[in-house]
Order: structure tokens, then sequence, then C-alpha cells
């Protein structure tokens, strides 16, 4: 049989004209996803989740532990812990622009709250710290505690273990500290002649410490707040002292070390301020007393109210005539965060203007705790300024701040704690210390 070659190009020929894909319609891409939601009820159901999900974003953040309540809440931290009103606690600030908080002054959309801030508070387990710790708590933030307890104790800040917004750092200050802050309240240097006048170390504290701070707030862009003293105006030539007044003091007496450290510290805030750009606020704070005082720290209100409770008698130095102004612990705390929130850098007086001579003042404790309590007068000590009295008109202003509480009303508050501490615990009992009339936090 004979070979036989067949052509057959034609037939693919053939095969390949026989089909041609449709063309893509231009707007298939938008089309298909929509088909798609639109099968077996699939957008229903996405929009079921939304509703769940912003319902539970919009339910949980309110959901906080009743013993912590704060802004959000109700307020039940102990009377024996707390000294302001519930309404102080509740009250809202409006946090400045840049520190991811939400305008308090207006209303705030369905399912955002008020953004706490991120604040460390150095010398925040003290006297004057523990009370702003507790209002910076109450107000929803987050707060870090830093302190080295020589003169600060656990005690002030343990009722909020367990909160977590509380953290509890125990660092010297001369020391740097790596944080990630909003604000930073810088407290941290006793304030007592009694630890001042025979360790000079605590001009470091004022100098080191407050450099520490600084260059933390310009590394992070926090705002920083400097407690000065009116300590820096010395024994004042001028009456009532004014922010703008220089002061007088003796740069080499038994007091230098804390009157001239803290005149540096302003020094060291001011020039970061302007020549770095560091957003700074300073206080001068004047005479406070209150609950959580130390004892036997040697200022004059703690001392004249722990002789009073030993039936010890009063010790008075020089005459008495020597003038004094005292504010109640609540009212400094106010006007150190009012300051923090504002837009004013200072410095500013923080202080009662109400005078008493040292007399006085005596005769106000023993009507508050004993009428029979003696006077003793002792030769006066070494540059103890004879008139001290804030003009606080300046905070007024621009602050809208002045103190609230009488002597008179705060006194009692005060001496219920220290019954509490010196015959509950006698951990803080001894000997009193020699009084101290003029400082200030």
């Amino acid at each position: 049989m004979g070979s036989e070659l067949i052509y057959r190009g034609h037939d693919s020929q053939l095969a390949t004209d026989s089909y041609s894909p449709k063309p893509i319609k231009p707007w298939f891409a938008v089309t298909q996803p929509i088909r798609y939601m639109l099968r077996e009820q699939r957008l229903v159901f996405v929009l079921v989740g939304i509703a769940i999900a912003t319902l539970f974003f919009t339910v949980i953040p309110t959901s906080y532990p009743a013993s912590y309540g704060g802004a959000r809440g109700h307020v039940a931290i102990s009377d024996s812990l707390s000294y302001y009103p519930v309404e102080t606690y509740q009250r809202a600030y409006n946090p400045r622009v840049g520190f991811g908080a939400v305008n308090s002054g207006g209303k705030i959309p369905l399912g955002l709250k008020r953004k706490g801030l991120r604040i460390v508070v150095t010398g925040g387990a003290g006297f004057v710290g523990s009370h702003l710790v507790d209002r910076l708590i109450a107000r929803g933030d987050s707060v870090i505690v830093v302190d080295n307890f020589f003169t600060g104790r656990k005690e002030n800040v343990m009722h909020h273990f367990g909160n977590p917004n509380f953290e509890l750092i125990r660092h010297d200050v001369v020391e740097p500290l790596l944080l990630e802050v909003d604000q930073i309240y810088h407290l941290a240097c006793p304030a007592s002649p009694v630890h001042y006048k025979f360790n000079p170390k605590f001009y470091k504290t004022n100098v080191v410490g407050t450099l520490n701070m600084l260059g933390l707030a310009k590394r992070v862009g926090a705002r920083f707040l400097l407690t000065s003293t009116s300590e820096v105006y010395g024994d004042p030539l001028q009456h009532p002292q004014k922010e703008t007044y220089w002061g007088n003091v003796n740069p080499i007496g038994v007091r230098s070390c804390y009157d001239e450290g803290k005149r540096t510290a302003e020094t060291l805030t001011m020039d970061y301020h302007r020549g770095a750009g560091v957003e700074v606020r300073i206080a001068r704070i004047f005479n406070t007393y209150g609950p959580r005082m130390c004892i036997d720290d040697g200022r004059v209100v703690s001392n004249f109210v722990a002789q009073a409770l030993r039936k010890e008698p009063l010790t008075v130095y020089g005459d008495g005539k020597q003038t004094r102004s005292f504010q109640f612990v609540s009212d400094l705390v106010e006007g150190l965060m009012r300051l923090m929130e504002g837009e004013h850098v200072g410095p500013f007086n923080l202080g009662n203007p109400g005078e008493f001579t040292m007399l006085e003042l005596a005769q106000v404790v023993q009507e508050t705790i004993d009428p029979n309590a003696k006077i003793e007068f002792r030769p006066n000590t070494e540059d103890d300024p004879h008139k001290r009295k804030p003009d606080i008109s300046r905070a007024k202003e621009l602050l809208g701040w002045e103190p609230k509480v009488s002597l008179r009303k705060g006194l009692p508050k005060m001496v219920k704690d220290f019954r509490q501490r010196i015959f509950g615990d006698h951990k803080e009992g001894g000997a009193g210390a020699t009084p101290d009339t003029t400082s200030s936090a």
C-alpha cells in the first residue's frame, strides 16, 4: 500500500477560528465584589458585626473597678486617705492640645472618651506629691511615681497598689531615668530644714535632679512643672512678695543649700525653655500643711500639732512675732494642676495670703487640740525670715486660682491624721525636732 501524505492545516485553522473568548467588560472589577457581597446575605452579617463592635467599644471603656472610680465614675477612695470632695475629683480638666486628649469643654462623640495622660511625679510618695497623685489618678491619668523614700512613705500611695494606672519606681533623680511620658511634675527634694540644713546633698538633688528631669522632658517632648519655693525670696525686704521680686538670700547661710538650690533649679528650667524649647511651668510654693506631713520634720505647723498631741510645750522661736501664711494641701494641688494645664510659664506664687504670727498659730493649735497647752520661748534660728506672705494676684488673674480652705477649717483634718499616726503607729513617735517656721512644701 502506497504511502499517503495528507495536509490537515485547514482543520487547525478551522478550530482556531471557531473559538473567540468574549472581551472582559470594563466595569467587571466593580460589579464582581458587589455581587459577592449580595450573595448569601453576606452584607447583613457585615453590618451586624459592625454594630456589635460599636456597642462593645462604647460600653467596655466605662466599666472600671468601683474602688478606683476616677473622673468617669464614683470615687470610692476611703475618707481616711482622701481629703478632697467628690465633686473636686470629678471635675473635668481640659488637657492641652497635642497630648492626645479630647477637649472636655464640648460634647464627646459616642464611643470616644477623654484619653488619660501618662504623667510622672517625682517625689510622688511624699506629703504634697501623694495628694497630687490622688487627683491625677482620680482624673483618669496613668501616673508613674518616682521616689527614693528618703522622706516619702509607701503608706502615702499604697491605696493605689493594684490600680493598673499606677506605677511606683524607687529611684533617685540625681541618676538619669528614661520614660515615655506626657507631663512631668518635679517635686523631688526634701523641704524640711531638719534634712537640708544638715545634708548639703540636697543641693545636688535640686541641680542635677532638675537637669535630669529637664533632659527627659526635652527628649520626649513632655511638659515640665518645677515646684520651687518661697525660700527663693529669702528674708524679704518686700511685703507681700510678688513674683517680680528677686529676693534677699544669704548664699552662704545654713539654709542656702535649699534656697540657692531652688533658685538654680529655676534658672535651669528657664534656660531649657528659652534654649531648647521645652514647655515649662514654675510654681513657688508657700507654707503648706495637711494630712500625711512628716510628724517630726521641723516645720512649724507639724511640730505644734505633734507637740500639742503629746502634751508637750509648743516651742516658739524668737518673740513669736514673725509672720507666715499657711495653705491647705488640697488648695496647693489645685493650683499645681491649673498651672500645668494652663498656658502660662510663671513663676506663680501658690500660697494662702492669710497672715499669722507664730503666737497666733500657736493659739489656733491650742484651740483645736488642747487649750491648756503651754508655750515655751527659745532663741530664734539663723536666717529666719521676719515676714512671709504671697501676693497671689497673678495666679488669680491668669490661673483663676485662689485658696479656699482657711487655717481653722484645714487644721482639724491634719490633727485627725496626726492623732491616728502618733497613737496608732508608734513608729512615727520620738522627740519633736526643732521647729522651722519657713519651709514651704
